[in-house]
């Protein structure tokens, strides 16, 4: 997560240091969103903006006043943990909680429906009371009802409890609430049907399909370019034949009578059709031939200089169409004519609009074919568009987009693009897993309501190696804990939804590295397998504080065990050896006192070692280092999902390594020129990934895909294969045995160890192309 902070880089041996957080970032943040507020031409984004400059000036506000504790679980002093904060961009608190704010119309209608005043604190008194808990299990029986924050689903806990006659737990639950029963609602929306079962899941709505389509708006050009061929090509048209006319003959009577009709008609065209102006030019051939006509029907001569403009004008467009009316000419116009009579984007999205009306508005569609059908006899008649009108994938993004399938259709469709898009729907699924530990059917429902809702909650900036608050810490989670059912039947479902969804983001994005919103989620089923799974997060370089909370050990350790001895081990330059070591010294010192910081800080001094890292000055490049030698370590989880879920890719790991060889290319593609930073990062992170899958081929497909890699990058543009000459002469260098000297070089700097962070400029930024070779500075 992305925040300025105030602070020095802390020697990883100390504890946990405290951090001043600059309010620079929310101010620039607050004069970024009124900017867009002020000058933006769409006046919706410019609504957006406001209200987002309105949170920033909460922010600055609390910074400023000391009521909002920047990196903290508890950022509000009057609000516990489990209360969702409404957090900006940057993990910001504003102070404000989400389920906060004035009543909500399903709330205001609760109230009239139940006879008591629209307020929080009396509807949460209603819903205690037996006609309120009556209602509230007609809606978990029926499953007809939304929970869009966590808070949402705690009077519904309340009342199953007390069905289920627990009525400790209730009386306890509704304890931790009623201080903020004022203040918070935590009564859930009904809805017009229950949710959908979950084998499928979907990326966007129906209605949210339809949305996007409905802010569709006509392309300017577009329609300009349709008004020009319609109206003003033909009208040209019309006034070049009639100046051919005169000649080679003086005019006669009916040619003035059709020129006054061409120049009154010309009016009309001009104040109907506005879009094109091209015929407002006056150096225009068409705006010469009108000037022209104009002067002869007023009975003046022409100037000299107007009529060897006219000449000009019409032998240009002779020579440019041909004559009017001629084989040529007619066939461009007729091209021009089908291509002005292709429908708009605008009106098939209006279409398929129309067919998604239809829809189930609240959930995907298993079926995006039928709406994305070319255009129908009966909906020709009905709207004008040619039959068969095919729709444009730019229109068809969206509804497709809508597609309920299972995640891996959803894959190999390219409706999830990306790892992180893959990390906005994992919840869907793991929302079903997590509710599978009840046995009550209309207690999972809520539960997995709830756990939907709480992954909608945004990630707090937190220091001091805290970690966000958890689903089990919500109140009305813990007070159902004892309901769970036992047995090994959820630990089960739970493994096996972490091996499918680690073996699906490896298998689809084996360049990427797990983003941290998937890693949380398949932390939470490896918590439910009981597999004893240390995924760990990507650390933000500008916040990080010298230290690595102990799981990162663990991690490392595992890595160890399934990597000693391999390419990746000798690549890096790891004593996998010597971390074991590290490693059960410290379970070793935990089993006997308890204590895990000694391993944590050992782990961070030879993340800083190898590094390079004295300690003595804080950057955010030094911090990148650091941590690039953990995640280098730690494989950054792929190595506790092979050893600990049992992942195995369908298509072998040597696939995998040439996929991302492949990203590697494409990456260095871009570099063309001055290349950013990030690009070289993502092509370090890529390689490494690459190194990892090499390292669990056996040998002959490991030599298969090394051959592949030299082949691949000696039929590269010169420039890609220059810039990663260097990486490839290292690779073959290691895989033959060889090795880099202390400073990641060999060769005489011909071969180089790639990483993503440097804190003395890149070499990868700083190599020269010269004459076909690459020449890297420093």
């Amino acid at each position: 997560m992305n925040a300025h902070a105030d602070k020095q880089l802390p020697n990883p041996s100390s504890a946990a240091v405290p951090v001043s957080v600059s309010p620079s970032y929310a101010a620039g943040r607050l004069a970024r969103a009124l900017r867009t507020s002020t000058l933006h031409e769409d006046p919706a984004t410019r609504e957006r903006a406001r209200s987002r400059a309105d949170r920033w000036r909460q922010v600055l506000a609390g910074i400023t006043s000391g009521s909002l504790d920047v990196g903290s679980r508890t950022p509000v002093a009057s609000l516990p943990a489990w209360v969702t904060p409404e957090v900006v961009t940057g993990g910001f608190a504003t102070g404000t909680a989400t389920a906060g704010g004035p009543l909500l119309p399903y709330e205001q209608e609760a109230a009239r429906l139940a006879g008591v005043p629209a307020t929080r604190a009396d509807l949460f008194a209603h819903f205690l009371t037996e006609d309120g808990l009556a209602r509230l299990w007609t809606l978990l029986d029926s499953g007809c009802y939304e929970v869009r924050v966590p808070e949402e689903a705690a009077l519904a806990t309340v009342a199953w409890l007390v069905r289920a006659g627990d009525f400790d737990a209730a009386a306890e639950l509704v304890t931790v609430l009623r201080p903020f029963a004022d203040r918070l609602r935590f009564l859930p929306r009904p809805a017009e049907r229950p949710p959908a079962p979950v084998g499928a899941v979907h990326r966007r709505t129906v209605g949210e399909a339809g949305a996007a389509l409905a802010r569709r708006r006509p392309n300017a050009a577009v329609e300009t370019q349709r008004e020009a061929l319609t109206v003003w090509r033909p009208f040209e048209d019309e006034l070049l034949a009639h100046r051919l006319e005169a000649r080679p003959a003086a005019p006669g009577p009916h040619w003035q009578a059709d020129g006054a009709a061409l120049l009154a008609r010309y009016g009309t065209l001009a104040a109907e059709h506005t879009r094109c102006t091209k015929h407002l030019d006056p150096k225009s051939n068409a705006a010469i031939l009108r000037r022209a006509l104009e002067e002869e029907l007023a009975g003046r001569a022409l100037t000299p200089r107007l009529a060897g403009l006219l000449e000009v004008a019409v032998t240009s467009m002779v020579a440019k169409r041909g004559l009017p009316g001629s084989p040529g000419h007619l066939r461009l116009r007729r091209t021009q004519a089908a291509q002005a009579a292709l429908p708009s984007h605008h009106a098939l999205a209006a279409l398929v609009l129309r067919r998604l009306s239809r829809l189930d508005q609240g959930s995907g569609t298993p079926d995006v074919d039928r709406p994305l059908a070319p255009v129908s006899p009966q909906e020709a008649r009905e709207t004008g568009l040619p039959v068969g009108a095919a729709v444009p994938p730019a229109v068809g993004a969206p509804v497709r987009a809508a597609l309920s399938a299972p995640l891996e259709v959803l894959v190999e469709r390219g409706v999830v693009p990306s790892a992180e898009v893959l990390a906005q729907l994992v919840p869907q699924l793991v929302a079903v897993v997590t509710a599978e530990q009840y046995a009550d059917g209309p207690l999972r429902t809520l539960m997995a309501a709830a756990y939907r809702a709480f992954r909608g909650r945004r990630s707090l900036l937190l220091l001091n190696l805290q970690h966000q608050v958890r689903i089990e810490e919500l109140p009305w989670v813990r007070a159902v804990s004892a309901h769970r059912a036992d047995g090994a039947g959820a630990h089960e479902q739970a493994e096996e939804a972490l091996r499918r969804l680690g073996e699906l983001a490896v298998s689809a994005f084996p360049a990427t590295l797990l983003p941290n919103p998937l890693v949380r989620e398949l932390g939470q089923l490896g918590r439910q397998a009981e597999l004893g799974t240390p995924f760990v997060e990507e650390l933000a370089a500008d916040i990080f504080m010298g230290t690595f909370s102990p799981k990162f050990l663990v991690a490392a350790r595992i890595a160890a065990d399934l990597l000693e001895g391999s390419l990746y081990e000798r690549y890096y330059g790891i004593d996998y050896a010597g971390l074991r070591r590290i490693a059960v010294a410290q379970a070793a010192d935990t089993a006997l006192r308890g204590r895990t910081a000694g391993g944590a800080q050992e782990f961070a001094r030879l993340c800083a070692e190898r590094a390079g890292d004295s300690g003595l000055s804080w950057s955010t490049a030094a911090n990148g280092t650091v941590i690039e030698q953990a995640q280098i370590l730690t494989t950054h989880n792929l190595a506790t999902l092979v050893a600990r879920a049992g992942i195995t890719p369908p298509g072998g790991w040597a696939a995998l390594a040439r996929d991302c060889f492949d990203t590697v290319c494409r990456l260095a593609a871009r570099m063309e020129g001055d290349p950013m930073l990030s690009t070289i990062k993502d092509t370090a992170y890529a390689w490494r990934q690459m190194l990892f899958h090499l390292s669990l081929c056996d040998a002959d497909e490991r030599a298969a895909v090394l051959a592949r890699i030299d082949a691949e990058a000696a039929g590269r543009p010169a420039y890609v294969r220059n810039r990663l000459a260097p990486a490839v002469n290292g690779l073959r260098l290691v895989a033959a045995g060889g090795s880099f000297g202390p400073d990641g070089t060999a060769l005489g700097g011909r071969a180089r160890r790639l990483l993503g962070w440097s804190t003395r400029g890149h070499w990868m930024r700083d190599a020269q192309v010269v004459g076909g070779r690459s020449h890297s500075q420093g």
